[in-house]
């Protein structure tokens, strides 16, 4: 029995890695798609939103389990959407290596919404992940030189997408009565309606999309962001918190490798020790929870 549970955990950890690299590589469709002229909110709707209307039924089926929690549930799909819609936009457009370590400040943002919502303490590891978080992002943007000059709207977008995204995670872990599944799909409708919502204020025209591009469309979200999904969710369930946490870091190294080996992008001397230096914030923040940062208040549903 010894052997098959460490059988089932080694398949685990081998298909949480295979998540991280396709959602690290998710730059190259999205590159694809971006030459093709779609935009990121485009995008973001015809694909993400397309699985959110594949999960509808499922989400309807499970309406007991969340009508008390529904806020949150509402909470988690908006956010989601958000975070999204600013990370498609962000790796379409931008540098993917410099949008990719921006996105994984989410330690920083999770230590303050910890605190601020949930009633977290900050223990002193989590305060010093939090510094090395803020001080890897200058890092990356440049140097302090960086604080002096206006931001780029990719930037924004890309730190942008972390705040979303852990205000997403923040909702999910308060709708603790509501499936996992169930959260997941809510995050890809949302993701759909939010783009639908924010494409005629963008001043965007819903592009004219031949039928080979609708193809690839629709393949690109049934296999490539259903199958990460779904590995994701297995390694996930089959893994401790702590373990899923630190495997889970694998999608931004494969992200800036294969964006410096394939995309030709260079980061300079400065951006890697940023990059070091969010990337053990990460780890420090990956860390099994203990009982200092437990959370002291119940989130009302």
């Amino acid at each position: 029995m010894t052997s098959t549970a460490g059988g089932r955990q080694g398949f685990a950890v081998g298909m949480l890695l295979l998540s991280g690299l396709m959602w690290g590589t998710t730059w190259l469709p999205l590159k694809h798609f971006a030459a093709s002229g779609l935009t990121g909110l485009t995008m973001t709707m015809c694909t993400y939103g397309l699985i959110g209307v594949i999960g509808l039924p499922f989400i309807f089926r499970e309406r007991r389990q969340w009508m008390q929690q529904w806020r949150l549930l509402l909470g988690a799909a908006v956010f989601g959407g958000m975070a999204n819609a600013c990370f498609v936009t962000a790796l379409m457009y931008g540098e993917v290596s410099r949008a990719m370590l921006l996105f994984y400040l989410t330690p920083l943002w999770g230590i303050l919404g910890g605190r601020i919502f949930l009633g977290e303490t900050v223990s002193l590891g989590r305060a010093a992940a939090g510094a090395l978080a803020i001080a890897g992002a200058v890092l990356v943007l440049g140097g302090p030189q960086t604080l002096l000059t206006p931001p780029h709207l990719l930037d924004v977008l890309a730190v942008g997408a972390g705040i979303f995204y852990t205000s997403q995670n923040l909702c999910a872990r308060g709708a603790d009565r509501i499936p996992v599944a169930t959260k997941t799909f809510a995050a890809f409708v949302g993701c759909g309606a939010v783009s639908a919502l924010l494409l005629p204020i963008a001043g965007h025209a819903f592009p004219d999309i031949s039928a080979l591009l609708a193809i690839q469309l629709g393949l690109f979200a049934v296999l490539w962001l259903t199958g990460a999904m779904w590995t994701q969710t297995y390694g996930v369930t089959h893994l401790e918190a702590g373990r899923t946490a630190v495997l889970t870091i694998f999608e931004l190294v494969a992200a800036v490798v294969t964006a410096l080996w394939i995309g030709g992008e260079r980061l300079p001397a400065i951006g890697w020790v940023g990059a070091a230096l969010i990337v053990t914030a990460a780890l420090i923040e990956a860390r099994p929870t203990t009982p200092d940062i437990t959370p002291k208040k119940e989130v009302p549903a």
